[in-house]
Protein backbone atom coordinates (compact mmCIF):
# COMPACT_ATOMS: atom_id res chain seq x y z
CA UNK A 1 0.00 0.00 0.00
CA UNK A 2 2.18 2.97 -1.19
CA UNK A 3 1.45 5.75 1.43
CA UNK A 4 2.48 9.50 0.04
CA UNK A 5 3.43 12.41 1.73
CA UNK A 6 4.04 15.67 0.55
CA UNK A 7 4.93 18.69 2.75
CA UNK A 8 6.57 22.03 1.93
CA UNK A 9 10.30 22.94 3.01
CA UNK A 10 11.33 23.11 6.70
CA UNK A 11 6.74 21.95 7.73
CA UNK A 12 8.54 19.16 9.30
CA UNK A 13 11.78 18.47 11.68
CA UNK A 14 14.43 16.87 10.06
CA UNK A 15 13.52 13.77 12.73
CA UNK A 16 10.08 14.79 11.66
CA UNK A 17 11.24 13.94 7.98
CA UNK A 18 12.46 10.38 8.83
CA UNK A 19 9.82 9.43 11.21
CA UNK A 20 6.76 10.88 9.49
CA UNK A 21 6.90 7.32 6.84
CA UNK A 22 7.21 4.70 9.45
CA UNK A 23 4.45 6.40 11.85
CA UNK A 24 1.96 6.61 8.98
CA UNK A 25 2.67 3.27 7.92
CA UNK A 26 2.12 2.04 11.72
CA UNK A 27 -1.13 3.82 11.92
CA UNK A 28 -2.19 2.97 8.79
CA UNK A 29 -1.92 -1.01 9.93
CA UNK A 30 -3.10 -0.63 13.30
CA UNK A 31 -6.21 1.18 12.38
CA UNK A 32 -6.98 -2.11 9.95
CA UNK A 33 -5.94 -4.76 12.79
CA UNK A 34 -2.77 -5.59 11.21
CA UNK A 35 0.34 -4.68 13.55
CA UNK A 36 2.59 -7.40 12.89
CA UNK A 37 0.83 -9.10 9.86
CA UNK A 38 4.10 -10.40 7.71
CA UNK A 39 2.43 -9.76 4.74
CA UNK A 40 0.80 -6.27 5.21
CA UNK A 41 3.49 -4.83 6.51
CA UNK A 42 6.13 -5.96 3.86
CA UNK A 43 3.70 -4.00 1.30
CA UNK A 44 3.52 -0.89 3.04
CA UNK A 45 5.67 1.20 1.42
CA UNK A 46 6.15 5.10 0.80
CA UNK A 47 7.80 7.85 -0.16
CA UNK A 48 8.28 11.71 1.26
CA UNK A 49 7.90 14.80 -1.53
CA UNK A 50 9.53 18.22 -0.10
CA UNK A 51 8.84 21.05 -1.91
CA UNK A 52 9.49 24.30 -1.60
CA UNK A 53 6.70 27.00 -0.23
CA UNK A 54 6.86 28.88 -3.48
CA UNK A 55 5.16 25.34 -5.43
CA UNK A 56 2.59 24.70 -3.01
CA UNK A 57 -0.53 26.25 -2.52
CA UNK A 58 -3.51 26.91 -0.56
CA UNK A 59 -6.26 29.22 0.42
CA UNK A 60 -5.84 31.26 -2.36
CA UNK A 61 -2.22 31.68 -1.79
CA UNK A 62 1.79 29.94 -1.05
CA UNK A 63 1.83 28.85 2.33
CA UNK A 64 2.36 25.44 4.34
CA UNK A 65 0.88 22.53 3.11
CA UNK A 66 0.77 18.73 4.24
CA UNK A 67 -0.97 16.02 1.95
CA UNK A 68 -0.84 12.32 2.90
CA UNK A 69 -2.71 9.83 0.11
CA UNK A 70 -2.75 6.19 0.03
CA UNK A 71 -3.59 3.69 -2.35
CA UNK A 72 -5.26 0.61 -1.39
CA UNK A 73 -7.13 -2.40 -2.60
CA UNK A 74 -11.09 -0.99 -2.04
CA UNK A 75 -11.42 -3.55 0.39
CA UNK A 76 -9.54 -1.40 2.90
CA UNK A 77 -11.19 1.35 4.87
CA UNK A 78 -14.73 -0.68 5.94
CA UNK A 79 -16.01 1.39 8.46
CA UNK A 80 -16.33 4.82 9.08
CA UNK A 81 -14.22 4.38 12.54
CA UNK A 82 -11.74 2.94 10.42
CA UNK A 83 -11.93 5.65 8.23
CA UNK A 84 -12.02 9.12 10.62
CA UNK A 85 -9.51 7.17 12.97
CA UNK A 86 -7.06 6.66 10.26
CA UNK A 87 -7.52 10.69 9.19
CA UNK A 88 -7.31 12.19 12.34
CA UNK A 89 -4.47 10.10 13.72
CA UNK A 90 -2.28 10.83 10.45
CA UNK A 91 -3.18 14.41 11.20
CA UNK A 92 -2.15 14.07 14.90
CA UNK A 93 1.45 12.69 13.32
CA UNK A 94 1.64 15.85 11.32
CA UNK A 95 1.02 18.15 14.50
CA UNK A 96 3.70 16.01 16.78
CA UNK A 97 6.17 16.33 13.69
CA UNK A 98 5.95 19.79 12.59
CA UNK A 99 8.09 22.70 13.49
CA UNK A 100 6.33 25.80 13.58
CA UNK A 101 3.35 26.96 13.15
CA UNK A 102 1.54 24.86 10.47
CA UNK A 103 -2.32 24.69 11.05
CA UNK A 104 -4.42 21.48 11.43
CA UNK A 105 -6.79 22.90 8.03
CA UNK A 106 -3.64 22.48 5.99
CA UNK A 107 -3.12 19.14 6.40
CA UNK A 108 -5.00 17.03 4.06
CA UNK A 109 -5.51 12.80 3.99
CA UNK A 110 -6.71 11.33 1.33
CA UNK A 111 -7.55 7.79 0.47
CA UNK A 112 -7.40 6.20 -3.36
CA UNK A 113 -9.29 3.13 -3.98
CA UNK A 114 -7.22 0.05 -6.77
CA UNK A 115 -9.97 -1.56 -8.96
CA UNK A 116 -10.31 -5.25 -7.65
CA UNK A 117 -7.95 -7.63 -9.70
CA UNK A 118 -5.17 -4.62 -10.29
CA UNK A 119 -3.34 -4.37 -6.74
CA UNK A 120 -0.27 -5.37 -7.80
CA UNK A 121 2.68 -6.92 -6.07
CA UNK A 122 5.90 -8.29 -7.34
CA UNK A 123 4.11 -8.48 -10.95
CA UNK A 124 1.10 -10.27 -9.73
CA UNK A 125 -2.45 -9.01 -10.00
CA UNK A 126 -3.87 -9.77 -6.77
CA UNK A 127 -8.48 -9.52 -6.72
CA UNK A 128 -10.09 -8.25 -3.07
CA UNK A 129 -10.27 -12.11 -2.60
CA UNK A 130 -6.88 -13.12 -3.06
CA UNK A 131 -5.59 -9.53 -0.91
CA UNK A 132 -7.88 -11.28 1.73
CA UNK A 133 -6.46 -14.87 1.94
CA UNK A 134 -2.99 -13.37 1.67
CA UNK A 135 -3.48 -11.30 4.69
CA UNK A 136 -4.78 -14.23 6.68
CA UNK A 137 -1.57 -16.42 5.85
CA UNK A 138 0.84 -13.28 7.02
CA UNK A 139 -1.07 -13.95 10.70
CA UNK A 140 0.34 -17.51 10.87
Amino acid sequence: MPISVQVTTDLLTLEGEREVLPLVADALLRVHGLSGNKFMTHNVVGHLVVSPEAHSYAGGKHQSLAVIEVKVPSVTFPTAEVKQAFVSEVTDIIDKLKQGQHPRERTYVNVTYAVDGTWGIAGKGYSNAEMDEAVQQGFH
